[in-house]
């Protein structure tokens, strides 16, 4: 059994994600959804597909950039457009989204405002696409879930070692 002390992400090598504790984010796990998103396509389709009636003169933040902004807070779990204001130079949204600032809470309202039939029949496509792409990858036979790698045997034998292991392996019921 392999240990990973440290990973490159293909979608950005030089960010590099090491289990040796450190400086902590609670938004780290951005960095491998981009890493799923890079590698199905995601980003490319995005890219490629999305645009909405611009009809801005002076502009720092690009639609698609303004979408995954978006898509990518909401996943961490910051639901309003306000949040966008606190995460402007977070260093994990700046590293997701390879930006150094990130759009502000009025950019991300207009660009919202912006979003018309023809934006909803792009989003269509996308969704059709990253359809036929999911559905075309081939199901691994098997996964292997290593839930918990630092879950050694005591010796002697301990209570806290059973607790210890119970609690890997209950699920939590709220």
């Amino acid at each position: 059994m392999a240990i990973l002390n440290t990973v490159s992400l293909d979608s950005n090598k030089k960010i590099k994600l090491n289990f040796n504790g450190g400086d902590l984010s609670s938004d780290a796990g951005l960095l491998l959804i981009k890493e799923f998103a890079s590698k199905i396509g995601f980003n490319r389709l995005i890219n490629n597909l999305f645009k909405t009636r611009d009809e801005r003169s002076y502009f720092r933040h690009f639609d698609p950039d303004i979408l995954m902004q978006s898509i990518y807070q909401t996943i961490a779990a910051y639901f309003k457009d306000d949040c966008a204001d606190e995460l402007t130079n977070d260093p994990v949204f700046s590293a997701v989204l390879e930006k150094e600032a990130l759009a502000s809470q009025p950019t991300l309202s207009r660009f919202w405002n912006r979003i018309d039939e023809d934006t909803l029949k792009k989003l269509d496509t996308i969704d059709s696409r990253m359809r036929e792409i999911i559905y075309s990858i081939k199901r691994p036979e098997m996964m292997v879930f290593d839930l918990d790698s630092t879950l050694l045997a005591t010796y002697p034998i301990s209570v806290a070692a059973s607790i210890i292991c119970v609690a890997a392996i209950t699920p939590s019921v709220k």
